[in-house]
């Protein structure tokens, strides 16, 4: 259980994000929903769930953004103890007819979004010396994939910045790990074509795309006092692609 312990997850409006961020206030923690913009259904949420529930209005690509969020946050709970690293986007297109701006959008979002909500939260963990640090990556960070070199740079480079910070913080009672989905049922691959999800399904052993609540219950176990002996690990949900 989270009872007492405060949580941010980024991206979390809906799909993914927004199954972490349930699954963990659902364990007892209060979770801070970042989002890119409140909206008056999120504050009618919020103003129901007697403080379990806050929306924070946060944009990754924006160091200014980043550091406001967390001083909100830090000034309001006093602490910070879970944050999950959700939030990101896609530009899609083959490397040789890529633009600058399409690789640096993902990278600045993705990656550089993450290492500045790691560094901001990381300061707060040490002086509590306890922390729990968690990004979700991607299959594609490991295998790569055509036509998303911008995603599968950022993504792969999530689990090599993790790895790193967990070696400097592992003494402080701080851990940083990944979690790497793979095809998981969202808004984004339910508008796939039918041929694109059929060939796609050829490639995952088990034969269906995962649910945005698996990916949940794997960052519930890496975030729990249970799992402290974990650290600068990828665990890989994705139905077995990364084996094929």
């Amino acid at each position: 259980m989270l009872e007492g312990q405060v949580a941010l997850v980024t991206g979390a409006s809906r799909g993914i994000g927004r199954a972490i961020a349930d699954c963990l206030r659902a364990e007892g923690a209060q979770v801070w929903y970042g989002v890119r913009s409140v909206t008056s259904e999120m504050e009618k949420i919020q103003s129901d769930s007697q403080n379990r529930v806050v929306y924070l209005s946060l944009d990754v690509a924006s160091g200014d953004s980043i550091e406001k969020g967390l001083d909100t946050l830090l000034n309001r709970s006093g602490r910070i103890d879970i944050l999950v690293n959700n939030a990101g986007i896609v530009r899609d297109g083959l490397m040789v007819r890529m633009k600058d701006e399409d690789f640096m959008d993902v990278i600045e979002t993705n990656l550089l979004g993450a290492f500045r909500l790691m560094r901001g939260a990381t300061k707060a963990m040490m002086k509590q010396k306890y922390g729990r640090i968690v990004s979700i990556s991607s299959v594609v960070g490991t295998t790569g994939n055509a036509g998303q070199a911008n995603y599968a740079a950022s993504k792969g480079g999530l689990v090599a910045l993790s790895k790193s910070l967990a070696l400097e913080v592992a003494s402080r009672g701080i851990t940083v790990n990944v979690v790497a989905p793979g095809f998981v049922e969202t808004d984004m691959t339910d508008a796939l074509p039918d041929k694109v999800r059929e060939k796609a399904l050829e490639h995952i052993p088990v034969g269906r795309f995962g649910k945005a609540s698996e990916i949940a219950f794997a960052v519930r176990y890496l975030v729990s006092r249970e799992a402290g002996f974990v650290t600068g690990q990828t665990l890989h949900v994705n139905g077995g692609m990364a084996l094929v």
